[in-house]
């Protein structure tokens, strides 16, 4: 019988919804794709209907579902308003494991999970596990090609832990260590987003883009005395942080503003040298403590492998350092490794380590989302009444459009689950061309000049346009791009020498692959200027009628949907 478990993330931001059938991820898709409500916490139930209705199933023939969040650790404390007045009665729920839970020795409890089940009419029953959320994280270490490696998740904050150091072999998972909230590297991280006129545990990648402007001054001094590295750990002096008063409005305080002599930013779309020299003062002090937890697990364990995870993994300026500064030779970070994908983490979890299934599948592409079909699209345009045309070789015409300086969006196959389009759900243009990154930035995107793009190349060609060349499936991880390089591929060099990589091969997107290669056979350069297909404020492009809107509100020239293409 089929082992088949449905993965939640359903509270916080990026709500989603995961499929997993005897240990194969199948589905997976985030809740604001389909609601078009960027960063929605709405409960994910678009997802799920789409994750069953794809494979033809109900709600009553799951194994399990798993949820990316145990409760019973946030119940240790009593809450007299939410456990002594139950004017809702399925509040009965969180009242009767409150006042059990708080009346037990802790020792009872188990840290791992909560099990509710539920009983059906048929005698069928359905397991409901509330997973931990940092053993959720762990748990994407089953995406992973290792059959043994080193854990390190990192995040703002999990029930009450922050970072988790874990050990797997096979398909069991052993925690060694944590560190609870609020000494968390995910909120230190959002305080200085937040003082830079960002939206902090939203729009850290801004920061890090900023940082490249920035150079060492006095700010580097002043925030890296923030912070105290301790053994396998460290600390905030949260005498400048609100982070941890839930109450407040702010990550950062008054203290802060008066420590760094200098008021926070109130025009996030124009950034002075001091906020950017805030910026790369962030940003080093980030990777020096990211680096130095790598380091201390590095001696935990006598594996070379290292798996990252958690919200904090989305910073693929430090990822991309990992390798010649710490012991291990190989990393995996995977493709949501922020609370996107926790719930599908939890779904691995309750597969493995619950439910024992013992098959390993690596996950190396993240198209797990809805597709279309050429005649699907061909019904929608006429339905709009949009002119098109329709290409045997897209390819061969794409190349052509982009080599004449135009851009072009780019809708194949399978929606990317997670924050990063990987070539089905993409803005392209050609990189060789230096003022590309303004004119995408202004006239498409319509976000901040000092946002990067990234470059997808060829997995082959790699190690001819980057130092110290990896493979980042993922676009996990930047790193510098050979001086030699920089003045050819200019419009994805970002301003510090670097690029946020990503490598393309035919087994993770054959189609993509093939539009690279041409564009090689075209020009010598095998290498694209890749970003999501969306403007500031959408979520990326899901469906056509998304497609086609975005496509008509930027300054995209040609659409290739499918085997349609749209022009202006």
């Amino acid at each position: 019988m089929k082992k088949i478990i449905l993965g939640l993330n359903s509270v916080g931001f990026n709500t989603s919804a995961s499929l997993i059938i005897d240990n194969k991820l199948v589905s997976a898709v985030e809740e604001e794709r389909l609601t078009r409500e960027k960063r929605t916490r709405k409960f994910p139930i678009k997802s799920i209907n789409y994750c069953l209705s794809k494979h033809k199933l109900f709600l009553e023939d799951l194994s399990a579902i798993a949820v990316s969040w145990n409760p019973s650790i946030n119940l240790e404390h009593f809450n007299s308003g939410m456990s002594q007045h139950t004017g809702y009665f399925p509040s009965m729920l969180h009242s009767t494991i409150n006042h059990i839970i708080t009346n037990l020795k802790k020792s009872k409890i188990n840290k791992n999970y909560l099990k509710q089940e539920l009983s059906l009419e048929n005698k069928k029953k359905i397991d409901i596990f509330f997973v931990n959320h940092h053993l959720s994280h762990a748990s994407n270490y089953y995406m992973s090609p290792f059959s043994e490696a080193s854990i390190l998740t990192l995040d703002g904050f999990g029930e009450k832990e922050s970072m988790s150091f874990s050990y797997a072999k096979k398909n069991k998972i052993e925690k060694i260590s944590s560190q609870n909230f609020p000494n968390s590297l995910g909120s230190f991280f959002s305080t200085f987003t937040e003082f830079c006129g960002f939206k902090p545990q939203n729009e850290e990648w801004k920061l890090m883009g900023a940082s490249a402007y920035g150079k060492k001054s006095k700010y580097y001094t002043l925030i890296r005395n923030l912070v105290n590295l301790e053994k396998d750990s460290f600390s905030l002096n949260l005498k400048y942080f609100n982070h941890y008063l839930f109450h407040r409005p702010k990550y950062y305080n008054r203290a802060m503003c008066d420590y760094l002599g200098l008021e926070a930013n109130k025009n996030p779309s124009k950034l002075s040298k001091d906020f950017f020299d805030i910026a790369y003062a962030a940003q080093r002090v980030f990777e020096e403590i990211y680096l130095y937890l790598v380091n201390c697990l590095a001696k935990k364990n006598r594996t070379s492998n290292l798996v990252i995870s958690g919200g904090s993994a989305l910073n693929c300026v430090a990822n991309g350092k990992i390798l010649e500064k710490t012991k291990f030779n190989n990393l995996y970070v995977p493709p949501v490794p922020d609370d996107s994908g926790a719930g599908l983490g939890a779904a691995y979890y309750v597969s493995n380590m619950i439910l024992n299934c013992k098959k390993k599948y690596y996950v190396n592409h993240n198209f797990l989302g809805p597709s279309y079909t050429n005649d699907e699209v061909i019904k929608k345009l006429k339905k709009y009444r949009i002119k098109y045309e329709v290409h045997k070789n897209i390819f061969s015409s794409a190349v052509k459009s982009i080599i004449e300086g135009k851009i072009i969006a780019w809708f194949q196959g399978s929606l990317e689950f997670g924050d990063r389009a990987l070539g089905n759900r993409s803005i392209l243009a050609d990189p060789r061309d230096k003022n590309m990154k303004d004119k995408i930035n202004k006239k498409i995107k319509y976000r901040e000049d000092f946002r990067p793009f990234a470059p997808a190349i060829l997995e082959e060609n790699k190690g001819d346009f980057f130092e110290r060349a990896q493979s980042s499936n993922f676009m996990e991880r930047a790193l510098l791009v050979k001086e030699n390089k920089r003045s050819i591929i200019p419009a994805v060099t970002h301003q510090d020498g670097s690029g946020r990589l990503q490598t393309v091969n035919e087994s993770n997107n054959s189609k993509f692959y093939k539009l690279i290669k041409e564009f090689y056979k075209n020009t010598g350069v095998p290498v694209l200027l890749n970003t999501s297909f969306n403007i500031q404020g959408e979520p990326v492009v899901c469906s056509i009628e998304d497609a086609i809107k975005n496509f008509y509100l930027s300054g995209v020239d040609e659409l290739y949907i499918e085997n349609c293409v749209i022009k202006k």
